[in-house]
């Protein structure tokens, strides 16, 4: 599957999620990081399986002094409301997770 573009007309509800990770998870070498996240997480399977109903696009902030690692904002239709919902309970129960010290889940809907 291909993600869709943002901004589509039926993608109605959004969601964004600032992101802090732990100084343990940075303390960690890039090869440790890759292998928590590709293999053990499985984060970017997990994510291939909500496609294309759910669109999403991150920002990397950790460089910038900012108070989050990471933004993520998600774009879905209505109907798929439930499957974003599943969406983050799984990436939320992965072991990446217990990096993270700080998120923010912030919800949105276009009513037209």
């Amino acid at each position: 599957a291909v993600q869709e573009g943002l901004g589509r007309p039926a993608a109605r509800c959004a969601a964004l999620i600032p992101i802090k990770k732990s100084d343990d998870w940075w303390a960690l070498a890039q090869d440790e990081r890759r292998q928590i996240f590709e293999e053990q997480s499985r984060h970017h399977s997990i994510g291939i399986r909500y496609l294309p109903e759910i669109a999403r696009k991150l920002y990397h902030c950790r460089d910038l002094a900012e108070p989050f690692d990471f933004l993520t904002w998600f774009e879905f239709a209505p109907e798929h409301e439930m499957m974003f919902n599943t969406l983050v309970a799984e990436l939320r129960a992965s072991r990446e997770w217990t990096y993270v010290t700080r998120e923010i889940d912030i919800r949105l809907r276009r009513e037209h």
